[in-house]
C-alpha cells in the first residue's frame, strides 16, 4: 500500500501536536484542587466548629492532597487530618494520616482507610466540624463493604462493573449500595457533627451523587435499583453471591439530609480553558454534548465532525469533554482515551480526511486505564507508522490492546499524575 503523503511537513504536523498538547496543559491547570478550594473559601468562608469543638479534615480522591492544603491555611484551633489517595500521587500534607491506595481496583489500604475514617466520624461530637474534600477516585479508594460483604467481593464487583460498559452513573449507583460511606454514608457516622464537602467533578453533568459516590449526599436509587441495573445489563449471575445476597435482601433507608455541598470545579471549565489557548490560530468551537456512551459512537462523532470540517478553509480546533465507556472483549492493555484515539486514527485512514489534523484524548488525571499513559495525540500517519511495522490496528482493537499500537506509532501521551480529576477532554485540530 502507498503511503499517503501528509498535507504538511513533519515540523508543521508537530506544531499542531504541541498546540493540542498545550491546551491540555490548559485543561489541567483550570482544574487546580488547590487553587479552587482556596476561591470557594475565599467566597464563602470556612465554617467553624463550635466552642470546644474540633475541626475534622477528610480527603479522598485523585485530588485530596492538592485540595487538604488549599485548605489547611485557613484552619484555626484543634483540628485532625485524614488524606486518601491513589499510589501514583506525589504530593503529600502536613501533619495528616495519610493513605495511598488503589485505584481503579481496591485493595488492602482502601480497606483500612475506610475504616479509619469510620472511626474518627464516630469520634465526632456535635460541637465538631467536619469538612470532607472529595475528588475522582473517591468509590475505589473508599470500598467500606457493608456488613456481609467482604474487600474481594468488592474488587471482583468493580472489576465487572468496569469490564462491561457501564457509564458511571450506574456503577456508582450499585456502588452505593454495598458500601458503608457511599451514597450519603458519611451523614450516618458524623452523627450530630455538621459536615461540609468541597466537591471537584470528575462527574459529566455535575449530579453530586456520582462523583465519588456520594459520601455527603442522597443516594441515587436502593438495592432494588441497583438489581435492575445488574440484571438489565445481564451481570447479576456474574456478580459475587455475598454481593447479590445483599442486595436481594434490600437496603436501610440512607440519609436523606445532604450535607451543605460546594461544587468548587468541573470538565466545562476546563476544557473552556482548553479552547482559550487555541483561539488565536484556529476557529475555536466548545462542543455542547459531552462524548459520554460507548467509545465507538464517540469515535463516530469525531469523525463526522473531521468529515464536516474538512470543507472549510479556515484552520479549525473543536474540544470536548466526557467520559465514554469501553466494553472489554480481549487482554491487551489500554484505556478509554487511548481505544478513542486509536479508533480514530482508524476511521480516518480508512476514508482519509484531505486536510491534516491531529486528535487529542487524554484524561486530566494523568491515567489512563491500568496504564501509565494520560491518553494519546494522533495524526492522520498513525495507521500508517503500525502498518510499517508489520502490524495491523484492527488486531490491536481486537484485543483491547491500544497502548501497544499507540507505543508502536509514537503517540502515546505520558505526563504523570496530576494531582487532579474532572474527566476527560478531547481536541480535535484540523489544518
Amino acid at each position: 500500500m502507498l503511503r499517503k503523503q501528509s498535507k504538511l511537513p513533519v515540523n508543521d504536523l508537530k506544531k499542531l501536536k504541541t498546540k493540542a498538547f498545550k491546551a491540555y496543559e490548559a485543561a489541567v491547570e483550570r482544574a487546580n484542587p488547590f487553587t479552587a478550594v482556596q476561591l470557594c473559601i475565599k467566597k464563602n468562608g470556612v465554617p467553624k466548629p463550635k466552642k470546644g469543638g474540633k475541626t475534622l479534615i477528610i480527603g479522598i480522591g485523585k485530588a485530596a492532597p492538592a485540595m487538604i492544603n488549599g485548605l489547611t491555611p485557613s484552619i484555626n484551633g484543634p483540628s485532625n487530618c485524614i488524606c486518601i489517595t491513589h499510589k501514583e500521587n506525589q504530593e503529600d500534607v502536613d501533619d495528616c494520616e495519610m493513605f495511598k491506595a488503589g485505584h481503579p481496583v481496591p485493595d488492602d489500604t482502601g480497606a483500612l482507610a475506610s475504616n479509619r475514617v469510620i472511626s474518627a466520624l464516630l469520634e465526632a461530637g456535635e460541637d465538631d466540624q467536619v469538612l470532607f474534600l472529595i475528588s475522582g477516585g473517591g468509590s475505589a479508594l473508599l470500598p467500606a463493604p457493608v456488613d456481609g460483604v467482604n474487600l474481594e467481593d468488592k474488587i471482583a464487583l468493580n472489576k465487572i462493573l468496569l469490564n462491561n460498559g457501564l457509564s458511571i452513573d450506574e456503577m456508582n449507583h450499585v456502588r452505593q449500595q454495598v458500601s458503608k460511606l457511599k451514597g450519603g454514608g458519611v451523614l450516618k457516622y458524623a452523627g450530630g457533627a455538621s459536615v461540609t464537602s468541597y466537591i471537584l467533578s470528575d462527574v459529566i453533568g455535575n449530579d453530586l451523587r456520582v462523583i465519588a459516590s456520594g459520601p455527603t449526599v442522597s443516594p441515587l436509587g436502593t438495592a432494588e435499583s441497583a438489581l435492575e441495573i445488574l440484571t438489565s445489563k445481564r451481570l447479576l449471575n456474574l456478580i459475587p453471591q455475598n454481593i447479590r445476597n445483599y442486595l436481594e435482601r434490600g437496603s436501610c433507608k440512607r440519609q436523606s439530609t445532604d450535607a451543605v455541598n460546594y461544587l468548587i470545579g468541573d470538565n466545562r471549565e476546563s476544557i473552556f480553558a482548553s479552547a482559550e489557548t487555541l483561539r488565536n490560530d484556529f476557529v475555536t468551537v466548545v462542543e455542547d454534548e459531552p462524548l459520554v456512551g460507548d467509545v465507538n459512537d464517540a469515535a463516530n462523532i469525531i469523525y463526522q465532525k473531521l468529515k464536516e470540517v474538512e470543507v472549510n478553509n479556515k484552520p479549525t480546533a473543536i474540544v470536548w469533554g466526557g467520559e465514554t465507556t469501553v466494553k472489554i472483549k480481549g487482554t491487551g492493555l489500554g484505556g478509554r482515551n487511548q481505544e478513542l484515539a486509536l479508533i480514530v486514527a482508524k476511521l480516518a485512514h480508512e476514508n482519509p480526511s484531505t486536510k491534516s489534523w491531529v486528535f487529542l484524548s487524554a484524561g486530566t488525571d494523568g491515567r489512563d486505564g491500568p496504564t501509565e499513559a494520560a491518553g494519546a495525540i494522533v495524526d492522520q500517519d498513525t495507521c500508517q507508522r503500525v502498518l510499517e511495522k508489520g502490524c495491523k490496528v484492527t488486531d490491536f482493537l481486537s484485543e483491547n490492546n491500544s497502548n501497544e499500537a499507540l507505543r508502536i506509532s509514537d503517540d502515546l501521551l505520558q505526563i504523570g499524575a496530576t494531582g487532579t480529576n474532572v474527566a476527560d477532554v478531547q481536541i480535535l485540530i484540523i489544518s
